[in-house]
């Protein structure tokens, strides 16, 4: 289970439109963000009855009923599985300490912070996985948040999106352009997060990926992250 530090920085820097309590959940509305923000999460003790009231807020806002759970929460996850639930995307959280990866510093021309993103990060980024409502949960985080460009050749090669609160800064939404990837364009959007992080005062880096994402835990295994928790996201199957 994370740390509280890095819990609410999990939460705040990539936030749910809006989001309803459901007894001891309370469930994002992702206006097709995805499930990281389209999901019901435990914020308190509760009940078999939260289960049914929380599937109730999913339907009424047209989503799919999905719960966000950290992998020790046995109990809520031997519940779940009763009524039909299966987890999805195991997924890890890794954390970094920022100075250490931001040593020494990227020349300016490589890589490089902004905000708002320009142009070309979102068209990397809508060309990859993170598509418009995505880039919009990015706009609507209230937090200092910067956008990444990573550049080969004078050429735009990558982009990513960091936010921090306070002593935890989260890294989000990391895309290479096909034609440069194992060119060490990730590992140069991380270590340019980290500096943008170490900037804002917070001395750690984290960020959360699918275990069964073999190339990237090979690359944070090689920058020095370490595992801060997981989770799963549970469904019933389609």
């Amino acid at each position: 289970m994370i740390d509280a530090a890095l819990a609410e920085a999990f939460e705040a820097s990539w936030p749910a439109a809006e989001t309803a309590r459901a007894g001891g959940f309370l469930v994002g509305r992702g206006l097709g963000a995805g499930g990281r923000v389209s999901s019901a999460r435990v914020a308190g003790a509760w009940a078999e009855a939260d289960i049914a009231a929380a599937e109730a807020v999913h339907e009424g806002w047209g989503q799919r009923a999905v719960f966000r759970v950290c992998d020790t929460d046995a109990a809520l996850i031997r519940v779940l599985a009763a009524r039909g639930y299966a987890p999805e995307i195991p997924t890890l959280v890794l954390e970094a300490e920022a100075r250490a990866l931001a040593e020494p510093p990227l020349p300016v021309m490589r890589c490089f912070a902004v905000w708002p993103p320009l142009a070309v990060q979102r068209q990397i980024w809508a060309e990859g996985n993170i598509t418009p409502a995505r880039q919009a949960v990015m706009a609507r985080v209230a937090l200092p948040k910067a956008a990444i460009l990573a550049r080969i050749a004078d050429r735009a090669a990558g982009a990513g999106f960091v936010a921090a609160l306070r002593e935890v800064a989260m890294l989000h939404g990391i895309e290479v352009v096909p034609a440069f990837r194992r060119k060490g364009v990730g590992a140069w959007i991380v270590r340019q997060a980290a500096e943008w992080a170490d900037g804002q005062g917070a001395s750690r880096l984290a960020l959360a990926v699918s275990r069964a994402n073999a190339g990237a835990l090979a690359l944070y295994d090689r920058l020095g992250f370490r595992e801060a928790g997981s989770y799963a996201y549970y469904a019933r199957p389609a």
